[in-house]
């Protein structure tokens, strides 16, 4: 199937993109009204994530997508891409890792664990163009609000970052991101290092982020230059470091 002409109602709306419904099965119920139809976690349902103001590349996001998919690993199915802009998704039901600890349903800890297991899981899946074995799919973005607890478990969202490349990239830019909510004045900032602590913990080696060629300078370089990001977000970058040394030593 190709693009539909039309869009139904809006779902949500990110820092570059805007979901909407398509075949929307729950009529106007919530994400958790799921009526269990379909052979997926979506049941069947689909979703139009839409780019704005020059952001995505959908085609290429969608070709990740289905690679990691056919490896096993638990991301949405997609129907069709277009252009740069959309892309039709499976529709998923169940909350972000940031809504299930908010709801006592996770512990931060066990957060932390549950992407920790991701990245490794993500990265034991060999690169789809380069041939080099010290390259893997990397996602770029995996952080507790890119992360749905679907009843069939953890599904990643959001590839648009998706590149290929050296893992301790990705556990770097994953625990910048957490990182940059626990040195924040945020009431969710104590959960958020306790997050970071379980994610590093789990991490198989410290050199992956702080080692000679490890990631943690690269991500915080390119999170500096991020045109998303707040001026008050990019001041927390340097103490956001200081912490994930501080924990890794």
């Amino acid at each position: 199937m190709g693009i539909p002409a039309g869009a139904g109602r809006l779902l949500g709306s990110g820092r570059t993109a805007d979901v909407y419904t398509l075949d929307d099965h729950d009529g106007q119920g919530g994400l958790d009204d799921h009526d269990g139809l379909g052979d997926g976690p979506g049941g069947g349902a689909w979703v139009l994530r839409r780019y704005r103001d020059g952001y995505g590349d959908a085609p290429a996001e969608a070709a990740v997508m289905e690679y990691v998919r056919g490896h096993g690993y638990p991301v949405p199915r997609v129907r069709a891409a277009d252009a740069r802009t959309d892309l039709v998704m499976e529709r998923l039901y169940g909350p972000t890792v940031v809504e299930a600890v908010a709801a006592g349903r996770l512990t931060a800890g066990e957060a932390g664990s549950v992407l920790a297991r991701l990245l490794r899981d993500l990265h034991a899946i060999p690169a789809r163009r380069s041939t080099d074995p010290a390259v893997r799919v990397l996602h770029l973005d995996l952080h507790p609000e890119n992360v749905l607890l679907t009843p069939a478990g953890p599904v990643v969202i959001d590839w648009s970052n998706t590149d290929e490349g050296p893992p301790g990239r990705d556990w770097s830019m994953s625990a910048v991101i957490v990182a940059q909510v626990a040195v924040d004045d945020d009431p969710r900032a104590p959960l958020a290092e306790e997050m970071l602590s379980a994610l590093l913990a789990d991490c198989p080696d410290p050199a992956l982020l702080t080692g000679p060629d490890g990631g943690l300078g690269w991500a915080t370089g390119q999170r500096a230059v991020n045109p998303t990001m707040s001026p008050d977000e990019i001041e927390l970058l340097g103490e956001a470091r200081q912490l994930i040394r501080r924990l890794l030593d």
